[in-house]
């Protein structure tokens, strides 16, 4: 699957541009909270979810940015990665408050 980078989304479409998979994670004061991910249901349980995740992080981490996260899925990728938790900004306290 190909993913579209923007600065504050990553999503992919199907051959007739139906967007079929996305995150966004929208940044403020040096921030970027993943709020919002979605996996069409002809894709669930293919890894696609966590693949769109991983990406986000290491793209706000690349960006110079702390991590925070108010979508369920996102906070749960989180507590099952561990080795993001240092990169978790002071507005975290999100992760594990879902909103």
């Amino acid at each position: 699957m190909d993913y579209i980078t923007e600065p504050d989304r990553i999503y992919a479409t199907d051959s007739s541009g139906k967007l079929i998979a996305e995150v966004t994670f929208p940044t403020k004061d040096g921030i970027s909270t993943i709020d919002h991910t979605f996996v069409d249901p002809s894709l669930r349980g293919q890894g696609v979810a966590g693949t769109l995740v991983k990406l986000a992080a290491d793209k706000i981490l690349a960006d110079g940015n702390k991590i925070a996260a108010t979508c369920a899925y996102g906070i749960a990728w989180f507590r099952r990665h561990p080795e993001y938790s240092a990169c978790i900004g002071p507005a975290a306290c999100s992760i594990g408050h879902h909103k």
